[in-house]
Parts: C-alpha cells; structure tokens; sequence
C-alpha cells in the first residue's frame, strides 16, 4: 500500500488514524489515531458519533480495547502505533479529497475557503492543482462547519516554499490575514511549559515562518508533504540510538525540510557545548515550536538528544521533541534580533 505523511486510514473497527510517515514497516501502516467512536461525541459520520483524541488519550484507548495497533518499533526503540494492513478498509488521500471539493464546487462557506486557497496558489504561486491536498478533520468528513481549521497540504517541498512566501506577500492585503496574538497566546501556553522562549520571542519565530494564517476569519495552516521522488526509502532501515543529552552551536546549510514531519535541518561548523565529541551534521524535530524556526546560513543553538544513525554508514544527528512538551530542548537563532 502506497502510503504517505497526512493521509488517513479509515479501519475496520471504525478508527480514524493520521499518517504520520513516509515509510512504514511489511506488516503494518505507522499512523496515530485521531478519531474514534464514542456515543457523546460531537462529529457525526455513517451513523456513528466521534470524538477527536489527544496523545494520551490515544494510548490509553488502544492499550484498553485495540492492543494490536500497538507496537515496539525495533529501529526506533520506543512503542508506536500502527495500522495491521488486514484491518484497513480505505485509505484516504489529501489530493483526492481536495479534486473532489472542488469538482462538487460546493456551497458550504469552509469548503469555499479551501477552493479559495487552491486557486489562489495555483494562480500566484505557480502551484499544480495535483500538487495540493486537504488533511485534518476535512479529510475523513468529520468536520465542524463553523470551527474546524483548515488543513491545506503543500506536496513537494519546494512547492511548499512557494506556497509560504505567497502567502507572505498577500497577507493583511486582501482574504489572508495575520493570527492575532491572542491566538499566539493560547498556542504558547499549549507548547511551552518551560523558559526555552518567551512570550515575545515565540511570536517573533512563528510570525516568520508564513505557514499559518487567517483566511476570511478561519484558520489554516501550510503542510508540507513530501513529493514521491523526494522520499529516501533507505531510511526506514536505519536504527536510531539515543547518546545522551547535547547543546551545541551550528550554522543552518539547508532548511528546505524544516517544515516536514520530522524537520529536517542540516548543519555545519557544530560547536560541542555539552555532550559527545562527534561529527553531527543534522537536526531532526519532531515538534511544531521549532519546525521553519531557522533558515539557511542563521547561526543558531541547539539543545536536544543525540542520536547515532546506523544504516549503510554511520552519522549522527540531534533530536528536539523527543517528549510532547520539548522540555529544556529547542532550536533557537544563536543572536536574536527581533
């Protein structure tokens, strides 16, 4: 099965799962559960009531009533969650959702603002319409009509890069808007639970980045999903092991990935400030606060885990986010100024 990162899997015992990588192992789709039946749920769909589930809660489902969509993941060393390839029933795809959107041409406001979206980086940005998907509770159908954000999927990351400074050059000028700091301030308290950055400097970070906005009043977010030919199927047969903590100083040579799922950024000139003495040449983060939070050639300050990458040679690369809330790990510019 041709699977990749923002697809959903519909299952056979009525589970909604989210892709959450580009390769996955013989047996099984590595995925995390989004949605599941639940009789006060407030999403309707099939005769069925859903509720949206957190992390925890997600854990705490399948361990109690699906077990086998959990499993030890041997090259990673941690326990995940999984599709069985025999309890798929459909896989839903980002670029046909969105054709099907925009073939019905429907009435509904928020479907309205997807098809606006669509045009609009097709038009500005030079973006193929086949290029381009709906993910997030659009996807599956089970979405609210009036609150739900819209989750617009970029495929190809350099279509992604389009996509953003496009959105940068239009914002406040005519149907895109900037989020206002309120809204930053309900996402602070939600991501950071340390002092890594302050109220001040995690607007200034995401305000840059230009992969979230306002359009006509509803949220969206720019997702970047890997073209095929973009993604390396060797690394599924690399072992990942943790080294320890590392602070380190590095310069940025390539942020192209840096808003993929993991982001990917490679580095150079690495000055060891805590930790092992060995060549590191990339950071990889698996959260939201510190995806797109540099680019090429900034200097900036590393604070995370070590890992050795062994496949057909060895490398070594850092972690940030290898817990939900990122304590005491972040990716910041080494002389900010905002």
């Amino acid at each position: 099965m041709k699977v990749r990162t923002r697809d959903f899997i519909y299952t056979l015992d009525d589970l909604y799962f989210a892709t959450t990588s580009y390769l996955h192992p013989p047996e099984r789709i590595v995925a995390f559960l989004r949605y599941i039946p639940h009789e006060k749920g407030e999403r309707f769909k099939n005769g069925i009531r859903y509720s949206k589930v957190d992390s925890n809660q997600a854990y705490d489902f399948l361990e109690k009533n699906y077990p086998h969509y959990l499993y030890k993941c041997e090259n990673k060393q941690k326990p995940m969650m999984g599709v069985p390839l025999d309890r798929v029933k459909q896989i839903l795809k980002p670029e046909i959702r969105l054709k099907e959107i925009m073939t019905k041409n429907p009435s509904l406001p928020l479907l309205k603002k997807v098809i606006k979206i669509a045009d609009t980086f097709n038009k500005y940005a030079d973006i193929p319409y086949n290029c381009m998907g709906i993910s997030g509770s659009i996807l599956p159908g089970l979405y609210d009509t009036f609150n739900s954000d819209i989750d617009f999927v970029i495929y190809g990351l350099k279509y992604h890069h389009q996509a953003r400074e496009t959105f940068k050059k239009m914002k406040d000028k005519e149907f895109f808007q900037s989020i206002s700091d309120d809204y930053w301030k309900k996402i602070y308290k939600k991501r950071i639970k340390d002092s890594s950055l302050s109220f001040e400097e995690f607007c200034w970070y995401e305000k840059r980045k230009n992969n979230r906005g306002l359009i006509q009043g509803t949220l969206f977010d720019i997702l970047a999903t890997r073209e095929w030919d973009e993604i390396n199927a060797d690394d599924f047969n690399k072992r990942y092991d943790d080294l320890g903590p590392v602070y380190v100083e590095a310069t940025v040579t390539d942020s192209l990935a840096s808003f993929d799922n993991p982001a990917i950024y490679e580095i150079n000139q690495v000055k060891i400030i805590e930790g092992c003495e060995v060549p590191i040449n990339q950071i990889a983060c698996f959260t939201h606060t510190y995806a797109g939070q540099a680019f090429e050639g900034e200097e900036v300050i590393v604070k995370g885990k070590l890992e050795k990458v062994t496949g057909s040679d060895e490398t070594y690369r850092i972690v940030v986010g290898t817990t939900r809330e990122s304590i005491d790990e972040f990716i910041k510019l080494k002389d900010l100024k905002m």
